[in-house]
């Protein structure tokens, strides 16, 4: 395990500090976090935009009854399928969630893999004008005549700036920068280009876990298996039953897909969980890039293994990592009143 570089910014924020911890699916992130709030006295705050949503508790590994009782935890399981959370939701969430960490004297410990999100939180979002719901219907409208492929073309011609920062197969963000371009006729990246960023008005250090991609891919086939045990299917057939539109963000939560086709007996269970692993495997590869190429802090420490539990750390590992929260002002806590 190796730390990174890490420096204090020296501007004292209005909040305080906030520790992040970012990586890549399946890295040990929550095993880190809820192990850091214990010795803290912290709170955990999601930043993985599956696990806000209150259903597919198990395939989303949204934290056990156990993990609850352990320490705080906030926005995890908080919405509905529909409609889908978005950054600016999620930054203003995430803003109260701190706030009321401050107010009850806990250290906010911000967990999750969606990079978008915590650089909205850290960096601010642009002024983005409101859609219409007439240009949102339009752009949705297209999405399911066309299909992502077509519709990522039709971007690609209009805003190809956008276009290009996007996978023909994200069909959320493809239909999101088509809406903004058709209610404001400017592209995304344009918009976001041009408006300054909000300053979140606290001081931020990252912990972030970077493991090998061998032993990235054993422990998502590890946990793949576990959440079949746990009830995976039961999960997605009452997902299913809601007979919601197939374009939400949950319902293409990794395993959803997969599963789905089981359950219509396209696929073998075999077939579904060897997709599903690969699936999520390419979009852990994904998220480690960008977490490479984002600094969301002048402070990170970098470790370069996969966390099952904190007992991993070898004494000169676990000291290294503690004179990093020092560094930062993140220091255990009086209890919480």
């Amino acid at each position: 395990m190796a730390g990174g570089p890490c420096g204090r910014n020296g501007a004292e924020a209005r909040g305080g500090v906030a520790l992040i911890v970012a990586g890549p699916t399946a890295s040990g992130k929550s095993a880190l976090a809820l192990a850091l709030a214990e010795r803290l006295g912290g709170v955990v705050i999601n930043a993985d935009a599956m696990q806000l949503y209150r259903d597919l508790r198990v395939l989303t590994a949204r934290p056990s009854d156990a993990d609850l009782a352990r320490a705080p935890h906030d926005l995890y399981g908080v919405l509905p399928p529909s409609p889908p959370a978005t950054a600016a939701w999620w930054r203003e969430a995430a803003l109260s969630a701190l706030d009321h960490a401050r107010g009850e004297r806990r250290v906010p410990i911000l967990c999750g893999g969606s990079g978008l999100y915590l650089q909205a939180l850290v960096g601010g979002l642009a002024a983005i004008p409101p859609v219409s719901d007439a240009a949102r219907e339009e752009a949705r409208a297209r999405l399911a005549a066309l299909g992502p492929a077509a519709l990522h073309a039709e971007l690609a011609a209009r805003d190809p700036e956008t276009a290009a920062r996007l996978r023909p197969q994200d069909s959320q963000r493809i239909a999101r920068a088509m809406e903004v371009f058709l209610a404001t006729g400017r592209g995304l990246a344009a918009w976001q280009a041009q408006a300054a960023p909000a300053p979140a008005g606290w001081r931020f250090a990252a912990i972030l876990l970077d493991p090998p991609r061998e032993g990235l891919r054993e422990a998502i086939a590890r946990r793949f298996v576990a959440m079949l045990e746990a009830g995976a299917l039961a999960e997605v057939r009452a997902l299913l039953a809601q007979n919601l539109d197939p374009a939400l963000p949950l319902l293409r939560a990794h395993g959803v897909p997969e599963l789905s086709a089981y359950l219509r007996g396209d696929i073998s269970l075999a077939e579904a969980r060897r997709r599903a692993e690969l699936v999520t495997g390419q979009y852990t590869k994904r998220q480690a890039t960008w977490f490479r190429h984002h600094r969301l802090s002048p402070e990170i420490y970098t470790i370069d293994a996969r966390i099952d539990d904190f007992t991993q750390f070898s004494q000169r590992s676990m000291a290294d990592l503690l004179n990093f929260l020092t560094s930062a002002g993140l220091t255990p806590q009086a209890s919480p009143a």
